[in-house]
């Protein structure tokens, strides 16, 4: 019955594992899109929650420093009009950052932004590991960027995991951390709700 069950699975976690999709926006469009946001620098773990199971879906990191760049490992968050370099989009303006939070927050999936105030050499040092990082393979949003946080000074805390829960869990414990959630309109009888706008300035 096990050999079975192996037979079943294994062809679905392949898929999970499957080779990693490379995206490279011509330099034109990069240089366009480029967007230095106002706010001092900071990084932010976005982490997508299933309402009913409680589990988490996907891990990103909104990345604050001489631009602001969303990395997105694995993501499925895609725009003709938004630059992307092997999982990093180009260019987090207001707009795009309200796009990238509403695409994920649905009926079954709220959203929740923790956010962390860096020095700027904290925020350029995180800059250059997300560029530098490469696409990422499947299933692994949540271990590729705690991966990286735990290269950043004041994030020895967060573990490497494969959980985008327990790397929400673990990046809470930073001090000075500030936590938004977003839910569908769906959900909000006043509709969407923005509770950080400085994401959307």
């Amino acid at each position: 019955m096990k050999r079975v069950w192996v037979a079943i699975l294994l062809p679905m976690v392949l898929a999970a594992c499957g080779a990693a999709e490379p995206v490279w926006a011509p330099d034109e469009q990069v240089k366009r899109a480029r967007y230095s946001h106002a706010a001092p620098p900071s990084l932010t773990l976005v982490t997508v929650i299933n309402n009913e199971s409680g589990a988490g879906g996907h891990t990103g990191l909104v990345v604050n420093g001489s631009q602001r760049v969303i990395f997105d490992p694995a993501g499925s968050f895609k725009s003709p009009q938004v630059p992307e370099r092997n999982d990093v989009v180009i260019g987090a303006n207001p707009r795009v950052m309200a796009f990238y939070i509403d695409y994920h927050a649905r009926p079954e999936w709220r959203v929740i932004t923790q956010e962390v105030r860096v020095s700027p050499e904290v925020a350029q040092r995180a800059l250059a590991l997300v560029q530098n990082n490469g696409a990422v393979k499947k299933a692994h949003c949540a271990r590729s960027t705690t991966a990286i946080l735990r290269q950043l000074p004041g994030f020895g805390h967060v573990k490497q995991t494969w959980y985008p829960k327990q790397a929400m869990e673990a990046f809470a414990k930073t001090p000075g951390v500030k936590t938004e959630v977003f839910r569908d309109p769906v959900e909000e009888e006043g509709g969407y709700v923005t509770p950080n706008p400085e994401f959307f300035r």
